[in-house]
């Protein structure tokens, strides 16, 4: 068992790193809102990763492979994703605001539950999530021949050094929150928004063109384009 420990824990610092919207606005709430605030956003996203490693689990291969692969899923996610950069960017005052802004002294008030709500909906729009807990199911569930305590471990370190990680980052981006002038706090939500409208629409694009990314993937797995569906060969 200790072994399935050493496996999961590079794989909880891949998914602490994966360059999604969740990880920026971690970074955004931690720099803006302070550590509390991005704690409760995180344990939002944590808990949607279990509920995606619950279905992944009870659900049957087949099933999860057509959920997974389903291209309607993909472009609601990135509907909702672009939806969501959308109103923040347009709810971003024009001008920049002043230091006694109402809209300032918001951040220092934190509605805890809500954060963690937000943690928990970003992460779980976004269809790729369960992909990654699925692959991690099929790939070591058959080594642990599929032994619930083992996987209970397993998984669990995964999650705990994710966890772990985010904590870091938390620390390291709350640094940053006295050199947040009003017009770089500004701009940062701006990027935000923008980067994460960037990212609904690459969903909505993989939902609409699915053997192109799949191609694409194959490539860089494999440094080899494929003259064919990857499907097929």
């Amino acid at each position: 068992m200790l072994q399935d420990v050493f496996t999961a824990i590079p794989l909880g610092l891949i998914l602490a790193f994966l360059l999604g919207p969740v990880f920026f606005v971690l970074l955004e709430t931690a720099a803006l809102k302070g550590f509390r605030a991005a704690l409760f956003f995180d344990i939002g996203v944590i808990v949607a990763d279990i509920v995606f490693l619950l279905i992944a689990y009870f659900s049957t291969s087949k099933l999860l492979e057509s959920i997974k692969d389903d291209p309607a899923l993909f472009v609601f996610g990135g509907c909702v994703l672009a939806t969501y950069g959308t109103v923040t960017y347009v709810k971003q005052k024009k001008e920049v605001p002043h230091p006694d802004d109402i809209e300032i002294q918001k951040t220092k008030k934190n509605n805890f539950l809500r954060l963690a709500v937000k943690g928990f909906l970003l992460n779980f729009v976004n269809i790729g999530v369960l992909g990654f807990w699925l692959a991690l199911i099929i790939v070591f569930g058959p080594a642990m021949e599929m032994q619930v305590d083992r996987l209970i471990v397993f998984f669990a370190t995964v999650l705990g050094a994710y966890f772990i990680v985010d904590l870091l980052k938390i620390a390291l981006a709350k640094k940053l929150n006295h050199k947040l002038t009003p017009k770089r706090i500004f701009t940062l939500k701006r990027t935000i928004s923008i980067i994460i409208f960037i990212f609904g629409l690459i969903l909505i694009a993989k939902g609409f063109f699915p053997d192109f990314f799949t191609r694409i993937e194959h490539y860089f797995d494999t440094g080899i384009i494929p003259s064919e569906p990857v499907s097929a060969i």
